[in-house]
């Protein structure tokens, strides 16, 4: 039971900890200090929520479904690249620093980019339905359970550790020069992120 958990644990956390759209996003929260704890919240659960899809065996979807990998490709990419010139836009205007721009996005709006952050990411399908779930098939009974538990709490942990642990950096983000920096490198990781979505569609 334990050593499943581990596992759970270790594999999830190790596919999450890639710095990509989703993770990009509750980073930059975290800075602003801006609906943290939803956001954080939003990822986990969606996660977890995936997860257990996984591990339940509906990764079968895909494949019951063929078109639907390049439909999410598309969308996904489509959303990366509107967002990221969103975030090159800002970078170029600069003008803010980490004080005067909490108030840039409400909690819906915020909560709205978190959530298509995560769900028109097909790499998250991949890590959660696919991965997760082929990796959960070497375990039984509650020993599966207890790997999903361990996956699940990777999630809580490495979204909230994120969110929070962001406000380290905050000393380092009060110059507007910094966040003209930040914003920039969001926008490329956005636009790479999209080119390879579109390069695998």
């Amino acid at each position: 039971m334990t050593g499943a958990a581990a596992t759970g644990f270790a594999s999830a956390f190790a596919l999450i900890l890639a710095i990509g759209a989703q993770n990009a996003f509750v980073l930059r929260q975290g800075l602003l200090r801006a609906h943290v704890f939803w956001i954080c919240l939003v990822c986990a659960l969606s996660d977890a929520v995936l997860i257990a899809a996984g591990i339940a065996g509906f990764g079968a979807l895909v494949g019951a479904a063929p078109w639907l990998p390049r439909a999410m490709a598309l969308a996904g990419a489509a959303f990366l690249l509107v967002y990221g010139a969103l975030r090159a836009r800002a970078a170029l205007a600069g003008g803010h620093a980490i004080d005067d721009a909490t108030a840039t996005q409400s909690l819906r709006a915020a909560l709205l980019t978190c959530l298509t952050f995560t769900w028109l990411n097909p790499h998250v399908y991949l890590d959660t339905l696919a991965l997760l779930g082929a990796i959960s098939t070497a375990f039984e009974g509650a020993a599966r359970l207890a790997f999903g538990l361990g996956a699940v709490s990777a999630s809580f942990v490495f979204f909230f550790g994120l969110g929070y642990g962001a406000r380290l950096l905050a000393p380092l983000m009060r110059s507007p020069r910094a966040w003209r920096w930040l914003d920039g490198a969001i926008a490329l990781v956005m636009w790479a992120l999209a080119g390879g979505l579109l390069a695998s569609a």
